[in-house]
């Protein structure tokens, strides 16, 4: 994953898409077989160029990704708040990952992640008023519990200006734990180690 910081970003996103997918089948699973029922696919799959869902009575519909409709319903736009929340779900999960004594790296990659949003957010006016809390609270990227502090913080900052209830912070462990994954299949993604490079 060298070169792009956005891989590292998408492969997180994977792999929540894969714990989501997982614990949404555990769920319904017993749902489906109180109810007759049997499926032994998964319920949702997304690949790079169509999504597959299938509904309870095991049939399967597929969508190209683009499309406008889904299940012969029309779908709107992500909405500002709708994309907040995903945004800050994916952070908060983020930094429930961070581990407690992160390499160069992760931290330098953390900051990074925080300033490409500050600039590339798809909401303009959320962005601007994001790089104005981070100018003036900096990025805290010394451990587990500094990020999720750091993050929880802001995030309650955001929350104030939009008239919103704030979150304690003292329970964000509670709220975003570690995700429950085999082989440490959640952890953090990023380099150990530094290039050297050579003159030629």
């Amino acid at each position: 994953m060298s070169g792009n910081p956005l891989l590292a970003l998408f492969h997180n996103i994977e792999q929540v898409s894969n714990f989501v997918q997982h614990h949404l089948s555990n769920f319904i699973a017993p749902h489906l077989q109180s109810s007759g029922l049997r499926s032994s696919s998964p319920l949702f799959s997304i690949s790079s160029s169509r999504t597959s869902i299938k509904d309870p009575l095991g049939k399967t519909n597929s969508v190209q990704l683009g499309d406008t409709s889904v299940k012969g319903k029309s779908t709107a736009p992500v909405s500002k708040e709708e994309l907040g929340r995903a945004t800050w779900t994916f952070l908060h999960t983020l930094a429930a990952q961070y581990p407690d004594n992160p390499t160069r790296q992760q931290k330098k990659d953390v900051k990074e992640l925080v300033q490409i949003l500050t600039r590339m957010y798809p909401c303009s006016e959320c962005a601007d008023h994001f790089k104005e809390v981070v100018r003036a609270n900096p990025v805290q990227t010394g451990s587990h519990a500094e990020f999720s502090g750091w993050l929880c913080h802001v995030h309650n900052i955001v929350n104030r200006s939009l008239d919103k209830p704030v979150f304690p912070c003292e329970r964000v462990d509670a709220r975003w734990g570690k995700l429950e994954c085999e082989q440490k299949a959640c952890e953090i993604i990023g380099s150990t180690f530094f290039w050297k490079y050579k003159s030629i």
